[in-house]
């Protein structure tokens, strides 16, 4: 098994040895007894032992009593599949977002919502020097940004609810925290199917955002046009609009049928 430096201030031993252990398992296409997983890592029986146990106990390995073997386990197979449709929801959106960049020459975001906030997992950046700062993997809350609001006016109707009972920060003077306030924004942003943000995330910022919906018209994430609120005109603002409109349809639509097809 491969080491980590041992000078290394911040690799928790056990935390690494287990891994391996997960990928080893991971990497089998059978299921592995105790004996060879502890052969092929150069580990004690015993210690492998509760390494596995431990994996089994949180669902990222499977242990079939009967014959005692370990393979891989449900909650594995779970972030497996997550990781596979956000690579398929990646490859589906650049174009669309590249050719919305092409055509406004601004930041084009691809969010997706986690624990509250939205995550940004794809950006096409502008060219211009003023631009937005928002890095890929950063996140900000769902109520201040058009991406979040476009997830959020979509969601089923108790999920929404939820998440508007609970306190909302502000992100600059300029963001909603009313909860009934906000209420009324995303009834008006499902009805048009676009949400717009300005200053509500980012003094200065403008953003349009169009939620990408599945197979059941769940919001998986969303896509938007980011820029200084003064290059927001208000006939670029309609023309970009539409064009995200169409491209999340496009995104959509292609998602749909992709994820119909067996991998």
């Amino acid at each position: 098994m491969k080491k980590p430096p041992k000078t290394h201030p911040y690799i928790v031993q056990p935390v690494f040895k287990a891994l391996k252990v997960l990928e080893f398992v991971a990497e089998k296409s059978r299921d592995v007894p105790l004996s060879e997983v502890a052969s092929a890592m150069g580990l004690p029986k015993t210690t492998t032992f509760r390494y596995l146990r431990t994996l089994a106990a949180t669902g990222f390995v499977s242990h079939d009593s009967n014959d005692d073997l370990y393979g891989v386990g449900p909650r594995f197979r779970v972030l497996s599949q997550i990781d596979r449709s956000l690579e398929r929801l990646r490859r589906l959106a650049l174009p669309v977002m590249a050719d919305v960049g092409r055509a406004f020459n601004e930041t084009v975001n691809l969010g997706i919502m986690s624990q509250g906030q939205v995550v940004y997992v794809e950006m096409i950046e502008s060219s211009r020097s003023l631009r937005m700062q928002a890095r890929i993997g950063d996140q900000h809350p769902l109520h201040s940004t058009a991406l979040g609001k476009a997830i959020l006016a979509h969601l089923p109707a108790d999920e929404r609810l939820l998440f508007l009972s609970l306190q909302l920060d502000s992100m600059t003077t300029r963001t909603v925290t009313d909860g009934s306030a906000l209420q009324h924004q995303l009834k008006q942003v499902a009805r048009r199917g676009y949400a717009i943000e300005v200053g509500e995330n980012e003094d200065g910022s403008m953003c349009i955002g169009v939620p990408i919906l599945d197979e059941r018209d769940y919001p998986i994430a969303a896509i938007s046009l980011s820029a200084p609120e003064q290059r927001m005109t208000t006939e670029i603002v309609p023309r970009a609009v539409d064009m995200l409109l169409r491209g999340a349809k496009n995104i959509s639509e292609r998602y749909r049928k992709a994820a119909s097809v067996p991998e």
